[in-house]
């Protein structure tokens, strides 16, 4: 699917919906996600923070989690926003996350619009780096 076929304003809508059920009483910074998959679905997810602050889940890995859940496909687009509705970009570990769930065709939006999950996890490390035992030094 092209880029300009991802329905962006449904997405962030889904987003800005699962923003609003985000758990974060330390950051007050609520997150939801929403991703498009290869199977036409729409899978969300929100944060949820934890007082330790390293065992938060970011929105995007609840919508991952939410992927499995639901056997949806692979993501080919994906969107995380404030409950403004304003798309926000992911965090490193939330990009390793989504490339892992859409591969390096996956579309995120963010703050300068859609862009490939590669210009936004440059030189990613992804399944087929494990798979390439020739790469493996003996």
């Amino acid at each position: 699917m092209e880029n300009n076929e991802i329905d962006w304003k449904n997405l962030r809508i889904k987003a800005k919906e699962a923003a609003k059920m985000a758990y974060a009483p330390y950051s007050n910074f609520p997150v939801g996600a929403a991703g498009l998959t290869d199977s036409g679905e729409i899978v969300t997810g929100c944060n949820v923070e934890n007082a330790s602050i390293g065992l938060t889940l970011c929105a995007e890995c609840g919508m991952v989690s939410d992927l499995h859940r639901k056997k949806a496909g692979k993501l080919i687009a994906a969107v995380a926003s404030n409950p403004e509705g304003e798309a926000l970009a992911p965090c490193g570990r939330c990009r390793q996350i989504l490339i892992e769930a859409g591969g390096k065709e996956l579309i995120v939006d963010g703050p300068g619009g859609p862009k490939s999950i590669v210009d936004l996890l440059a030189d990613p490390f992804t399944v087929d780096d494990l798979n390439d035992r020739d790469r493996i030094d003996p």
